[in-house]
């Protein structure tokens, strides 16, 4: 099928433009593809995220046009290591701030399209974005989880330890492990050996949840892909809708990650998560292809 000649692609000979972004120290390289389709293959994404080669970022996220009637955009999220992903909640808040401060948007509420759905994003009146997650998702097969049944929790064996853990959709797979210190988690090892694991089929996105009071935590994020980032938007969500459940926690809840804070509100059953928090531009550049 023959593109439009409005939508003809980026050439490998012509620099393309991109923004350098982050939500709390979760950081990003933001490209408008909206005139332009995205043609990055797997090989270039790779090269752009090297952090002493290329520009260096945990997600790459694309804005497209939207792809039906009642959307304003379609959203995309690559991870540094070329795999393309359903979600990203801290990507989300820039996605919103790139688009206004780009002059692609003038509305305050956004309704965006993600490979996991529909997402609608809200600047508000402190200048903070307020991301509507969508409502969480428990049986296994959403996840997606190997297990013949649905449970608050779940036995994971992991470096020759059974490791009680829970698992959510929040647009993308997360487990959920609570831990008493967050600061000494064993994020490094257990990450990437669940990220992985067999009864993850897609991999999965692992949290280290430290409950400090009924609406407060402590949180670190293995990303699959990645690996840990200062912030997980998605994560935060995950680990929330999993205390809550447990009747750890209760809403709303502040979430104390390395980058920063986000405020969480979930009212349970069937309802939204909401996720709020802010969005930051750091600097415009071009990439010269290798």
């Amino acid at each position: 099928m023959s593109i439009a000649p409005h939508r003809r692609p980026y050439s490998l000979h012509t620099p393309l433009p991109f923004t350098k972004m982050h939500g709390l120290g979760n950081d990003f390289v933001v490209i408008d593809a909206t005139l332009h389709p995205f043609t990055l293959t797997p090989e270039n994404i790779r090269a752009m995220a090297d952090r002493h080669f290329g520009v260096g970022f945990d997600q790459l996220l694309v804005v497209e046009p939207a792809p039906h009637p009642g959307l304003d955009f379609g959203y995309r999220i690559f991870n540094a290591d070329g795999s393309e992903v359903e979600q990203c909640g801290n990507g989300a808040r820039c996605f919103a701030r790139y688009v206004r401060e780009n002059g692609l948007s003038s509305k305050d509420l956004l309704r965006v399209q993600t490979c996991a759905g529909i997402i609608e994003l809200c600047i508000t009146a402190t200048d903070q974005v307020r991301v509507n997650m969508g409502v969480p998702k428990f049986e296994p097969a959403q996840i997606p989880f190997v297990s013949k049944k649905t449970a608050l929790r779940y036995t994971v064996e992991v470096d020759n330890q059974a490791l009680s853990l829970s698992v959510v959709n929040m647009g993308n797979p997360h487990a959920v492990l609570c831990v008493a210190d967050v600061e000494h988690a064993p994020v490094a090892l257990w990450g990437p050996l669940l990220e992985s694991h067999p009864l993850f089929p897609a991999r999965v996105n692992v949290g280290f949840m430290q409950v400090i009071n009924r609406h407060h935590i402590k949180l670190r994020v293995y990303e699959r892909g990645t690996g840990e980032t200062m912030a997980c938007g998605s994560g935060a969500c995950a680990a929330v809708v999993v205390g809550q459940r447990l009747g750890l926690l209760a809403p709303p809840v502040q979430v104390e990650l390395s980058g920063g804070q986000l405020h969480i509100d979930w009212q349970g059953n069937d309802a939204p998560v909401l996720m709020e928090g802010s969005a930051t531009r750091v600097y415009e550049g071009q990439w010269l292809w290798p």
